[in-house]
């Protein structure tokens, strides 16, 4: 069968290594498969599938240093999760029956008690006897906190295998984003990573398991899991399987282009990801490792696990490139039979590349992520013809909000410079009227009372100042130090309780939290109030994450920049700007569904790629910004502004596509599975109400308010009618354009 498409050099920097107890595993797993029913009878597999399959092979790889044991027990998980895969495939995806499937994987959680005292259903069928088996030959040897962990992304790759159901069902192919998000679900490697704790030995300390580094190193490692085998198995499951979710199916439409480009495409994203791995251990683990206070021992073993999935990554390569299973010969790609040799580059790891074009291209993504030259000449921010099928009015209280808005920032300082603080001096009053944040409340929120209009108003007033501050008087210093510092700080002007005084503030950061945190939160169950303090804190802590990336002077990954560009827009905190003192009769376990998080993360990525649009010349003419979004797609692709401002358009347009298909689709279902009340469903209804509204009143702020306008940006704070330099380490060059400009250009809208 011919090749639909030639495998590209891959970036393979860590030789993979085999597992010597190899054979024994392979023993263990036909005699085991053989007693759960997987093999003859159960019209899934028989011996000589699991042979070539060949799944001993791929945890001696992606599991080089355990002992005989712990192979043989991880090898029956992969022949578990393997056979599950197909069992579901065979008898509900082929079928399309979305009821039945939703039945069998509602049984499966019960097979994985935390407390191996409690009893379990009896096994109906295979998986059910095979999970009954591994759960309780485990989890005895782990923590209840790795237990919690590993049930959980269990049920998410068995669960969200409705999602690829329903997909295939409306014949729909998801965008880039949606498919990266659901990808981690359904193609299991965060539930991979789980099984890297046990086979290493080495359990991620509990106060560090949901840190950003550690999210991170799951993420990376899952996108480039899922990737590379996207690429392997695009025949198999476009042309016998009918699937519809395949990273390069998914960029040969995203992109319209051909098969050979979205592979090389795909093969692109898998070395970013390996890179912001890379880049991860090295930037970001040594500082986690002092926030916490970790001890040498939970150090050694953060680090023994960061390897764990090194040698996955490594070692699932080398597997695809021999199982049956898979595509792989011809192309880039051919050759890797040949034994390995530590004298020969031709060995295990490198076998699947040419070496010096595989790291001349991981090299080049690399250089150009950090090279940018900032403050260089792009013009006026240009404007598409953005896709906005949702209207809302403006609150009638409009024009009283904007005047007591100013009177607020006086009260709280924001106008003036702080005090032996430099560089602070970022707002006055002119410029706190162009940026007109009153407006955007009253798009938001059209129905407020003027007491909730002042108050929302008030909100994006602070959370806007302070995106501002933290570049300014933290990013142009290199003062990570003094950041943190301020972030904590921030923290503590949100008690949950009464009886946690605030500390006395000493900026207009602090007094205007202390002023807003306890108008905002005084009605509020303590659960709310946990939950906004959490997406308060989840923004100012993705301020750092910024400053990182100024001091290093790189452009981010373009996933971790979508993912993160919902907490440095804020889009947690001003969703919810709308709800207070809303009484919620939606249980909230429905806002934790898999199917809620994409509505808003498709809402929240619109409006944060929205504002990259309109901010473009502001972010990378002014202000030598490297978080934007056009910026990260022109570093990725290599290509020019305008082709970057395309892609990001048609992300955007996805996005609301995919929000109104979530809507009008996903969550009907989730409100049956559920078995909602008529209220319940009512209020679920407002939300997404609540939440186009959201996204109408951003687009009306953006294109009337003055912040954006190129006119408007040789405006510095205080001094009408001055070009604004930039000033701060890295500068330099800019004067250098600025001295070389003929004209100055200006746009009118």
């Amino acid at each position: 069968m011919t090749q639909p498409f030639e495998l590209p050099h891959f970036y393979t920097p860590h030789p993979a290594r085999l597992n010597p107890h190899l054979e024994a595993a392979r023993t263990h797993s036909r005699t085991w498969a053989r007693e759960m029913g997987m093999l003859e009878g159960s019209g899934i597999w028989e011996q000589r599938d699991l042979d070539a399959h060949d799944y001993a092979l791929l945890c001696s790889y992606t599991h080089p240093d355990c002992d005989a044991d712990a192979l043989s027990l991880v090898t029956d998980w992969y022949v578990w999760v393997f056979f599950f895969d197909d069992h579901f495939l065979e008898t509900f995806k082929r079928t399309l029956d979305r009821k039945g499937g939703k039945e069998y994987l509602d049984r499966l959680p019960a097979f994985m008690p935390m407390d191996l005292t409690t009893p379990v259903p009896e096994p109906v069928n295979p998986v059910e006897a095979g999970l009954a088996d591994l759960w309780a030959r485990t989890v005895p040897r782990m923590s209840m906190d790795w237990r919690r962990r590993f049930a959980e992304s269990t049920e998410h790759l068995l669960n969200e295998s409705l999602w690829e159901l329903s997909n295939i069902h409306i014949h729909r192919v998801p965008n880039p984003v949606e498919y990266i998000e659901m990808r981690r679900k359904v193609g299991g490697a965060p539930w991979s990573a789980g099984l890297v704790e046990y086979a290493t030995g080495a359990e991620v300390p509990a106060a560090v398991a949901a840190s950003r580094p550690l999210r991170v190193l799951r993420d990376t490692f899952s996108d480039g899991v899922h990737l590379r085998n996207d690429l392997f198995s695009y025949q198999r499951e476009t042309e016998e399987e009918g699937e519809l979710s395949n990273g390069v199916l998914v960029l040969e439409h995203f992109l319209n282009c051909t098969t050979q480009e979205a592979a090389d495409a795909v093969n692109d994203l898998i070395t970013s990801r390996l890179q912001q791995f890379e880049n991860t251990v090295v930037a970001e683990l040594p500082a986690l490792f002092l926030e916490k206070r970790l001890d040498p021992t939970s150090c050694a073993e953060v680090l023994a696990y960061a390897k764990g999935l090194q040698d996955w990554q490594s070692g699932g390569h080398e597997w695809h490139m021999r199982s049956s299973r898979y595509m792989n010969g011809g192309g880039a790609a051919a050759g890797s039979a040949q034994p390995w040799s530590p004298f020969s580059l031709g060995g295990l790891g490198t076998s699947a590349a040419d070496l010096k074009t595989a790291l001349a291209t991981a090299g080049a993504l690399r250089l150009r992520s950090g090279t940018h030259l900032p403050y260089r000449q792009v013009g006026p921010s240009q404007l598409p013809d953005f896709c906005m099928p949702f209207t809302t009015s403006l609150s009638p209280h409009l024009d009283g909000a904007r005047q007591r808005l100013v009177d607020w920032a006086h009260r709280m300082g924001l106008l003036q410079p702080q005090p032996g603080v430099p560089l602070s001096g970022i707002w006055d009053e002119p410029a706190l009227i162009r940026h007109d944040l009153a407006l955007c409340a009253a798009g938001i929120h059209p129905d407020a009372t003027p007491e909730q209009l002042d108050l929302s108003s008030a909100w994006l007033a602070w959370g806007t100042y302070a995106d501002d501050y933290y570049p300014a008087v933290f990013g142009r210093t290199r003062d990570r130090a003094s950041a943190t510092v301020c972030t904590e700080r921030l923290s503590a002007f949100m008690p949950l309780d009464s009886a946690t005084p605030p500390p006395e503030p000493v900026n207009a950061l602090e007094r205007g939290l202390a002023d807003l945190w306890p108008r905002t939160t005084a009605a509020m169950a303590p659960e709310a109030r946990r939950a906004f303090r959490d997406a308060v804190d989840t923004m100012t802590a993705s301020w750092l994450w910024e400053i990182d990336n100024q001091i290093q002077h790189r452009i981010p990954d373009p996933v971790d920049y979508i993912e993160m560009r919902r907490a440095t827009f804020g889009a947690d905190l001003t969703m919810s700007l709308r709800r207070i003192g809303h009484d919620r009769t939606v249980p909230p376990e429905i806002y934790r569904t898999g199917t809620l998080r994409s509505l808003q993360n498709a809402a929240a990525d619109y409006a944060g790629l929205l504002n990259d649009v309109f901010s473009y010349q502001k972010e990378i003419e002014y202000e030598g910004e490297v978080h934007n979004g056009i910026l990260v797609v022109q570093t990725f692709f290599g290509c020019d502004y305008p082709t970057a401002l395309h892609i990001v358009h048609d992300l955007m347009t996805s996005r609301m596509r995919e929000f109104q298909h979530v809507a009008t689709h996903e969550l009907p279902v989730v409100c049956d599975d559920f078995q909602l009340a008529p209220e319940a469903r009512e209020a679920l209804h407002d939300h997404v109400r609540e939440l186009e509204h959201w996204m109408a009143g951003i687009l009306i702020w953006h294109r009337d308010c003055l912040r954006y306008r190129s006119s408007e940006l040789r405006h510095p704070t205080g001094s009408p009618g001055r070009l604004a330099a930039p000033t701060g380490l890295g500068t330099s060059a800019a004067g250098l354009f600025r001295s070389a400009r003929r004209s100055v250009h200006r746009v009118g809208t």
